[in-house]
């Protein structure tokens, strides 16, 4: 029913004119509005491209962790770490071997043999390391270049029972005086991986190298000069020799590539550290795959991640031990292989960290 005295009148429009009464009507103009200024809409969508990308970065980071995980549990043995031996509280040393395997020649040859003592409460480390062809002479044992008996042990595992890491360890904690606890072996190609995994190494390369070997596939050509190296190219230094390019270019010893061997692992704490820790350390374990074999566990390689991840490269000392060549060996020098010694036992009894403050009069 329509209201007295309108229902034969059209319906009433709303006033447009200002001040008009009555509420405006639906789709009027508002000139109070006001126009998003270009720096609003800037900072907003900055607001929401933040949100987006920390939102990412904490998936980003969660599945690097997971990832991380199941790269060392695959590493690592799935034996449980004894209470109290833990990295975390308590010091411990390491053989760490680096063999010449490639799939071009399937040998075995430890062209890096070094010692390492680790210290959690020093946040420290002294690293020793051996000449691939030093006269090894000790009771029980045939003489031999020391580089030779990683292969030898590997070839005799069937039939002695024990592991050729396991008579590595046993071999040279009785050589060093020490109790070794861990050994892990690194083949050439799992040195390459974990360079590039890394995105290269820088290092300054003393001098010019060239030399070529079609039977395995060697082919060095570095130049000398600051360069950022591949993981090929890295191993190229470490391992240089002797040239037989034209012109030739100056030969090296066994203790010019003990030089740079340490050189390269002094380099890699830094690239690894300029790396995220989590994607750093996950890509260096990942990139080794079956080219490295350890006696660690897996909680033991955890444990040694968060203690040493961010250890300072000038608390990491290199000892490389030197000696006199007389072919086919390297005859080390005794002084310098007793002070080895010394240098790891001090590691281990954090010892090196007091020497150095009382020094430098802290």
């Amino acid at each position: 029913m329509s209201s007295s005295g309108n229902g034969s009148l059209p319906p009433r429009q709303q006033s447009h004119r200002k001040g008009g009464g009555g509420s405006s009507s639906k789709g009027a103009p508002r000139k109070n509005r006001k126009k998003s200024s270009p720096v609003r809409t800037f900072f907003k969508t900055l607001l929401v491209l933040f949100i987006v990308a920390v939102v990412l970065a904490g998936s980003w980071a969660s599945y690097m962790l997971y990832k991380l995980n199941n790269t060392i549990n695959e590493a690592g043995t799935n034996k449980p770490v004894a209470p109290g031996q833990s990295a975390k509280v308590k010091p411990i040393s390491m053989l760490l071997l680096g063999t010449d395997y490639r799939p071009e020649t399937g040998t075995h040859l430890s062209d890096v043999i070094m010692v390492i003592a680790m210290n959690p409460k020093t946040k420290s480390a002294t690293v020793v390391s051996l000449p691939r062809d030093t006269r090894f002479s000790l009771d029980g044992y045939k003489t031999n270049k020391i580089n030779a008996f990683y292969p030898n042990f590997l070839a005799a595992e069937k039939k002695s029972g024990n592991s050729a890491e396991e008579e590595m360890k046993t071999m040279m904690s009785k050589y060093f005086d020490l109790s070794i606890d861990y050994v892990t072996v690194l083949n050439f190609q799992g040195f390459r991986d974990v360079v590039d995994a890394l995105g290269g190494v820088d290092v300054n390369v003393d001098k010019d190298m060239c030399y070529k070997d079609n039977a395995d596939g060697t082919n060095i050509k570095l130049t000398k000069g600051e360069q950022h190296l591949s993981g090929k190219e890295a191993l190229d230094f470490v391992r240089y020799r002797k040239s037989n390019c034209r012109p030739k270019t100056d030969p090296s010893d066994d203790f010019d590539r003990n030089r740079r061997q340490n050189e390269v692992l002094h380099a890699l704490i830094d690239q690894a550290k300029s790396l995220n820790g989590v994607l750093g350390a996950g890509k260096a374990i990942e990139s080794v795959g079956d080219n490295m074999t350890t006696d660690l566990e897996q909680a033991q390689i955890k444990n040694m991640l968060s203690t040493y991840w961010n250890i300072s490269k000038e608390n990491v000392r290199f000892m490389p031990i030197t000696g006199d060549w007389k072919s086919p060996y390297v005859y080390l020098h005794d002084d310098e292989l007793e002070q080895a010694k010394q240098e790891l036992r001090d590691e281990l009894a954090g010892k090196d960290v007091s020497a150095s403050n009382e020094k430098s009069g802290k």
